[in-house]
């Protein structure tokens, strides 16, 4: 493991140097263990939440947690390229276009105590920017190397705050080309659905059942790109208690073990597709 800095990070990149590191700052964690024509994504898996905000910050760090995406890293931690953010979305939003991307309330909740100083907004966006310099610079690299592009956007949500039945999966796909990449996200859900999750726990997936696909990642990567799919697969948390913190190792283990078989198979197809 290296700590680079992102002109370090996008140098190795643009030599095709396989590496695992994190950036200067801690912000965010890439690996490369070969330049395949596809990417593992967990921009909200990060908690990290600078101290200099500690104070000001009315939300406290379960409440933080509840709304972060916990072990979605780790569940496609196996895979030769993995990009996760480090950073709490409360901080700044890798999710969000830069101008949204920091949050002034939270979910129906104020979320400082005072708002913002200019330096402390700027600290934050300067983190957002560098994290989409590395993601654009590899993209063009495997776009280079590759005819074409998947990646794998994961999230994950609360499920328990639903008052109706919502699916293990969901695949937000409101943004992408139906008629030219259909086939292909159908076969993800199927593929999704069909998994086997310990303790009787169903696996089903639906289309734009609980969210649609509407996140800056996926936005920008679809507008920059011409040949790279962003899939955006949400798991439900299944894996955890979502109202006491407690996580489910075996479950997130056995989400991992599945994802391992599954998504080279789903990058393979999408390789040989006829789009």
């Amino acid at each position: 493991m290296l700590r680079l800095s992102v002109a370090q990070i996008i140098s190795n990149i643009s030599d095709k140097i396989p590496f695992e590191a994190v950036s200067e700052d801690y912000s965010f964690y890439l690996k490369i263990e070969s330049y395949t024509s596809y990417v593992c994504a967990a921009v909200h898996d990060g908690h990290q939440f600078r101290k200099s905000l500690w104070d000001n910050c009315l939300h406290s760090e379960y409440d933080r947690w509840y709304e972060e995406d916990p072990c979605t890293k780790e569940m496609v931690k196996s895979h030769p390229i993995v990009i996760a953010g480090a950073d709490s979305r409360f901080e700044y939003d890798l999710n969000r276009p830069p101008e949204a991307a920091i949050y002034s309330d939270a979910w129906g909740k104020q979320l400082w105590k005072t708002p913002l100083s200019e330096q402390e907004h700027s600290r934050s966006l300067s983190k957002h920017y560098s994290f989409y310099e590395v993601v654009d610079a590899l993209l063009f690299q495997l776009e280079k190397l590759h005819s074409r592009v998947i990646v794998f956007d994961m999230h994950s949500y609360n499920w328990k705050r639903w008052d109706r039945e919502v699916p293990t999966w969901n695949l937000g796909t409101t943004n992408l080309d139906q008629k030219r990449f259909g086939n292909i996200i159908e076969s993800w859900q199927k593929k999704l659905g069909g998994i086997q999750l310990p303790h009787q726990i169903k696996s089903d997936c639906l289309l734009n059942d609980t969210f649609q696909g509407n996140g800056y990642f996926l936005k920008h990567i679809t507008a920059a790109f011409q040949n790279t799919l962003v899939l955006a697969t949400e798991i439900s948390k299944i894996y955890c208690d979502e109202y006491t913190g407690i996580l489910f190792p075996e479950v997130v283990r056995r989400v991992e073990l599945e994802l391992k078989e599954l998504i080279p198979l789903q990058a393979k197809e999408f390789q040989v597709s006829d789009l």
